[in-house]
């Protein structure tokens, strides 16, 4: 049970143009937004940062979710690994490539490059924050610094989600729930408090 209830789309109005885009790219509004309209200037604010950080740029869709993805799972947050996990094969990746996210630096799936871009999604996103200099120099070798500023991006914006839907129990929808009992599921995931 979400420990703070969201609210109706329908009463939300003013965020109607907000949630049609986002409803676009995911195929629904996502309860944690529902609930953020609680509070109109933060969901502001979070939609300002969440387009600008999940828009177009130069790190392709696929890529930037399957970043979150990981960021998800490391800080543990089982609604977002439903929500990235989601996005990601909505955005092109294959369910195969998504339930071998975590596997990175082992699984052919990956190239250096994602594995780089990966692998700092992982580690940056564990308390203490495990990203070193090294990481970064691994980085280099495939992405410049505003590519590098994107990526660390999504990580950030990700580690705000996890907090705020492990924190709310937020509850989750149907699309992304059934997404993950299908495909992450066999490699752990378990619904848990977002039920």
């Amino acid at each position: 049970m979400a420990r703070v209830e969201p609210l109706q789309r329908e009463d939300l109005a003013e965020f109607e143009p907000v949630f049609a885009l986002v409803e676009q790219g995911m195929g629904f509004v996502p309860s944690s937004m529902l609930t953020m309209a609680r509070n109109p200037a933060l969901l502001r604010a979070f939609a300002g940062l969440a387009g600008t950080v999940l828009g177009p740029g130069r790190i392709e869709p696929p890529l930037k979710s399957l970043i979150s993805h990981v960021a998800s799972r490391a800080a543990g947050c089982v609604y977002c690994q439903a929500h990235t996990g989601h996005t990601a094969h909505r955005a092109g990746a294959s369910k195969e490539k998504i339930a071998a996210a975590f596997e990175y630096e082992t699984s052919p799936l990956f190239d250096a490059r994602e594995r780089a871009a990966l692998r700092l999604g992982h580690l940056a996103a564990l308390v203490p924050n495990a990203a070193e200099d090294g990481h970064f120099e691994a980085l280099r070798e495939h992405f410049d610094e505003e590519e590098i500023l994107e990526i660390v991006s999504v990580i950030a914006l990700f580690g705000y989600l996890n907090r705020w839907n492990d924190t709310l129990a937020t509850r989750l929808e149907k699309p992304a729930r059934e997404f993950a009992q299908d495909s992450l599921r066999p490699i752990g995931w378990a619904l848990g408090k977002h039920g």
